[in-house]
């Protein structure tokens, strides 16, 4: 296994995540430390609470989103864009409570008629959800649904309503519900209707750290990364 030589010096970076990543992002940053690479502290919150900081102007190093996201706060100024990076591929489960009557999710109309079926429902406010919503009007059940909605505050992951029994029916990311309890995972969406959303990182144009933080993005988009990726729930991203 080839280390990560230190630099003469070790800074420690700053960054900012989606919730999505959290846990991939723990175990990912631990192994770099462990091999001599520089330590990064983490703060993950919901995802859009996150943009709303970087481009409010808040300093961080790197900053881990969704890939549109990223490209927002490119264009904004805020991320240097020849540093980004495509992270992994995540797509949407779905979870009931533990011990609850499992659904038809096998195909695109089955998971339809469980979402009508539900007495309530939550999805992230993240961009997962936003494209579950528009599934939900291009399916024309949107109106029927909207009073069963219920909506996590920002950073409460949806599965953790479904464990307290608050919500019959959670959709979120894979990588945020393989680790709680509490819950019966169903499954991915079917292969028709599957959101698949890419994550990805990149440097804040106010760092003052560029080099270490390219050699830790260097690290994420390595094939020993990849093996974390997957054990996460996600798929290293495709270019």
């Amino acid at each position: 296994m080839q280390t990560v030589p230190p630099p003469a010096t070790q800074p420690v970076l700053k960054g900012i995540s989606s919730m999505a990543t959290r846990q991939l992002l723990k175990e990912l940053l631990a192994l770099y430390a462990d091999q001599g690479g520089c330590t990064l502290q983490l703060e993950s919150v919901g995802g859009v609470d996150a943009a709303k900081r970087v481009q409010a102007g808040e300093a961080f190093d790197i900053v881990f989103l969704a890939s549109d996201a990223i490209d927002k706060l490119v264009v904004a100024g805020h991320l240097d864009a020849s540093s980004k990076i495509d992270l992994a591929d995540s797509g949407v489960a779905m979870a009931v409570r533990a011990g609850a009557a499992r659904p038809d999710i096998a195909s695109a109309e089955a998971v339809r008629a469980t979402v009508l079926a539900a007495r309530n429902l939550s999805y992230s406010t993240g961009p997962s959800g936003v494209a579950l919503a528009k599934l939900f009007e291009a399916w024309g059940i949107a109106d029927q649904i909207k009073d069963r909605i219920v909506t996590a505050p920002p950073g409460v992951p949806v599965g953790s309503l479904v464990a307290r029994g608050e919500v019959e029916l959670g959709f979120q990311q894979l990588s945020e519900l393989i680790h709680l309890e509490g819950i019966e995972l169903l499954g991915n969406l079917p292969d028709a209707i599957q959101i698949t959303t890419t994550f990805s990182a990149a440097i804040g144009n106010g760092s003052a750290h560029k080099e270490a933080a390219r050699a830790l993005l260097t690290f994420l988009a390595s094939e020993q990364a990849a093996a974390a990726i997957r054990r996460q729930g996600m798929e290293p991203a495709s270019h």
